[in-house]
């Protein structure tokens, strides 16, 4: 059995209801092989994941008053996305107390990201229906400061163009460049589309009200796409 007083002091946190912490926990490869458990995390997770975005988007429209409402829209997508979901989830090392079945268990569940962001937003529901949303945020902000501030501090830009041109010349010694092959609307609302390539190949494609912004959406698309394999 988990032990669910060792994951609240993890937490920082002591539950009024520990069923509901429990409930964040249960995988769904588990209900197969417990008749006694009919119910999944994946409900709490649903409300997690609303919790989070809008916890998030407070802190940027308030920390940030000069950000249009894309560069916060791209800021909040990078928080609250499942790798740096799942990478907070290790830090806690909430794997080590998820339910699993036993092939995800023997596949390598505790460690699968998409398993560990789930369960992380599942937990925040948890904590969002026990405690409430002043300890909900104030658990998310504690959370997620280092990421916070590596976003803030360095922005949208670097968080995923820089990355994706790291990987590129890791691999294959090139960079990327960026191409503009759409503009559309009047100069006052005008939005751009931009593929990213190497040499003749295409990456990602972005859009967005501007440049930058389009060419954030392409690199981010390139590092969801892009084949361990590729050959440029």
């Amino acid at each position: 059995m988990t032990d669910l007083a060792a994951l609240q002091n993890t937490l920082g946190l002591q539950f009024k209801d520990p069923t509901l912490l429990e409930k964040a926990l249960v995988h769904s490869s588990y209900i197969n092989e417990s008749p006694s458990t009919t119910i999944s995390n994946e409900r709490l997770e649903f409300l997690g994941d609303a919790v989070l975005g809008f916890i998030i988007a407070k802190e940027l429209y308030q920390r940030l008053p000069q950000s249009t409402e894309g560069e916060m829209t791209e800021l909040r997508s990078s928080l609250v996305r499942g790798d740096a979901l799942s990478r907070i989830a290790k830090a806690i090392s909430l794997g080590d107390y998820l339910y699993l079945g036993k092939g995800e268990e023997a596949s390598g569940g505790r460690r699968k990201p998409a398993n560990l962001a789930g369960a992380m937003e599942a937990v925040i529901a948890a904590i969002f229906l026990d405690q409430g949303s002043s300890v909900t945020r104030d658990f998310i902000l504690r959370l997620m400061a280092k990421e916070l501030k590596k976003a803030l501090s360095q922005g949208i830009e670097s968080d995923y163009k820089s990355q994706l041109q790291e990987l590129i010349q890791a691999r294959h010694q090139q960079t990327p460049t960026y191409q503009v092959f759409e503009a559309v609307g009047p100069d006052h609302d005008r939005r751009f589309s931009v593929e990213v390539r190497v040499g003749d190949t295409v990456l990602g494609r972005g859009s967005g009200k501007s440049k930058k912004l389009a060419e954030i959406e392409a690199a981010r698309a390139a590092l969801d796409q892009l084949p361990t394999d590729f050959t440029p």
